[in-house]
């Protein structure tokens, strides 16, 4: 039992490294914009979406891959 929750620890732990990986990455890959300023500031709904459903797709790949 206590396995299996170290286990889930470890790859949650993973998972969530792997997705700040990905958003670095993707904040790296634009670097015309800064993601941040252009949410937070000019409230651009457009890329919060756009950011939203990229690290829910990344989310949902890492999930995958670990299971």
């Amino acid at each position: 039992m206590q396995q299996y929750i170290v286990n889930s620890l470890i790859f949650s732990g993973l998972g969530i490294v792997i997705l700040v990986l990905a958003f670095v990455i993707f904040e790296l890959l634009t670097p015309r914009h800064n993601l941040r300023k252009e949410i937070l500031e000019k409230q651009n709904m457009a890329l919060a979406v756009l950011a939203g459903f990229f690290m829910l797709s990344v989310a949902i790949i890492i999930a995958s891959a670990i299971h």
